[in-house]
């Protein structure tokens, strides 16, 4: 039976991942896999994280199943977290999912068992996975132009230009803050724009929201989409846990759907329940536990999980904001050119620098600098102390 399985394409990050693991060098740099990491080349539990673990494990009674939409007091936390008051509650409903990605699948789900059958359009580039999930799915989807390749930012005339081509009911999947692999977001005019398109086109977003608190900040990194749910009649978000909060391992996620009348919301919720059970049953409790202790309680000093978490993420996001400065400030230097003065511009974990495949098989091959092979690199992979060698060897390549 097996003999007739067919080959599946290699991923290029585990890809990656593989030939980096093998790489005898000391002076070696991982900047492909998208983890948050410190100066001592660590990704950290957070404290405020540390901290409800001890909580959960003094306070929890039962390893029994959770219901089929996961812990609801932690959905209930994340729609706030990521709409606020923006939408009334009684036209939002969500599920937990096993990490962003869950979430995305299980929106892709729903979507798929639409009769409409609609298309799907995604940013060119995009991270890999949004494709691989649609092709699995067996769901249309078409790419949408949204990087200039010459600029490094959004080209956001060719993106409206393509969209044109969208019909009523298909729908438009976004990056919610910190666009991977690019770094380049769209602007708050940007978005209001988007959100008339879609309103004018009939159009449903789906935001993949991966990075909140990485960009320019917890409230900040949601503003265009916080401004689509309050005047769009439906939504989708998928939500991830594993940046903000550093729960890349415990897959931690959250689907949410904004319907356009409370009469609509039980239907959608049953369907995601129905979804649910038939692709992992019950989510996992753990993760998402530790988000709602931390998102409502107090910690050992008494002082509100929150705050701790919320100056953590902040330190985090500063000091990747402080990488991309020193960074585009050292490689105007050791390249006598502005070319990659939009590295401090972007935001979040990544940056696509612009390289040719040939220079970036060079850094791999001469300094032991691995990223992907279209150049974008994970700042955060990156410390201090790195910077100056890694600005010297992308001057050396170009």
């Amino acid at each position: 039976m097996f003999e007739k399985l067919k080959d599946q394409p290699e991923d290029k990050i585990m890809a990656l991942m593989a030939l980096f693991a093998n790489d005898k060098r000391e002076e070696k740099f991982d900047l492909g896999v998208g983890v948050y990491k410190n100066d001592n080349g660590k990704t950290p539990i957070m404290n405020a994280v540390s901290e409800a673990i001890s909580i959960l494990t003094k306070e929890q009674k039962t390893k029994s199943y959770v219901g089929l939409l996961g812990n609801l007091n932690f959905v209930e936390k994340i729609i706030g977290l990521v709409l606020d008051d923006k939408v009334s509650r009684d036209r939002i409903l969500g599920g937990q999912a096993p990490g962003g990605t869950g979430a995305l699948h299980q929106l892709l789900l729903l979507i798929r068992s639409l009769e409409t059958n609609p298309t799907v359009w995604i940013s060119s580039p995009s991270w890999p996975n949004h494709s691989a999930i649609l092709k699995h799915l067996g769901i249309n989807f078409l790419e949408y132009s949204y990087f200039d390749t010459k600029t490094c930012e959004v080209d956001f005339d060719s993106m409206i230009n393509d969209l044109q081509n969208m019909k009523s009911g298909d729908v438009l999947l976004l990056h919610g803050c910190c666009h991977n692999p690019t770094g380049a977001n769209l602007s708050k005019e940007n978005w209001a724009e988007l959100t008339n398109f879609c309103l004018d086109k009939n159009i449903v977003p789906l935001v993949d929201l991966a990075y909140q608190g990485f960009g320019d900040g917890i409230n900040e990194d949601v503003y265009g989409l916080q401004n689509m749910a309050s005047n769009l009649p439906e939504m989708c978000i998928a939500v991830s846990c594993s940046k903000n909060f550093g729960l890349y391992r415990e897959r931690v996620g959250a689907s949410l759907i904004v319907v356009s009348d409370k009469n609509r919301r039980q239907i959608a919720l049953d369907n995601l329940k129905s979804f649910n059970r038939l692709t992992f049953s019950f989510p996992p409790d753990f993760g998402a536990s530790l988000v709602d202790i931390v998102l409502s309680k107090d910690g050992s000093d008494k002082t509100p999980l929150v705050l701790s978490w919320q100056n953590e993420l902040t330190q985090m996001r500063l000091r990747m904001l402080d990488l991309r400065t020193s960074l585009a400030d050292l490689l105007r230097r050791s390249t006598n050119s502005n070319r990659f003065d939009f590295v401090a511009r972007h935001r979040g974990m990544f940056s696509l620098l612009g390289l040719t495949l040939d220079e970036v098989l060079r850094l791999r091959k001469e300094y032991g600098i691995y990223m992907v092979g279209d150049s974008r690199i994970n700042l955060a992979g990156l410390n201090h102390s790195q910077l100056e060698h890694f600005s010297l060897a992308v001057a050396s390549v170009i």
